[in-house]
């Protein structure tokens, strides 16, 4: 008998909200036409992922910066219209940006 069974059998009348950690937002972005730009760039010799041209909200942005920062476990600033993710996984965030519903397009070699 688990934790679960035991708190059902305390509280029959109780329904539970089990939330799903799937990539869709809790919040919607506004989704723009024009493709965000992705970059990989090496700033004092460390390695970061750029993205830039959203040109949403400053709220959705700020939430959008958060997203990408709690998915890739990374640190992330969002300063004058541009992403900085303290990360080289260039692909993953492009495929991460694509399930959000994002056009994405890579940048440099």
């Amino acid at each position: 008998m688990d934790i679960q069974d035991k708190l059902r059998h305390l509280f029959p009348d109780h329904q539970s909200e089990e939330k799903n950690e799937d990539d869709t937002p809790d919040a919607d972005f506004w989704m723009q036409e024009d493709p965000i730009l992705c970059k990989y760039e090496k700033r004092k010799g460390k390695p970061i992922t750029l993205l830039e041209n959203y040109n949403g909200a400053a709220s959705d942005f700020k939430k959008l910066t958060q997203r990408l920062q709690q998915k890739f476990h990374v640190g992330a600033s969002a300063k004058d219209d541009r992403i900085l993710l303290q990360t080289a996984h260039r692909d993953k965030v492009m495929d991460f940006l694509k399930s959000l519903g994002f056009n994405v397009k890579r940048v440099g070699g």
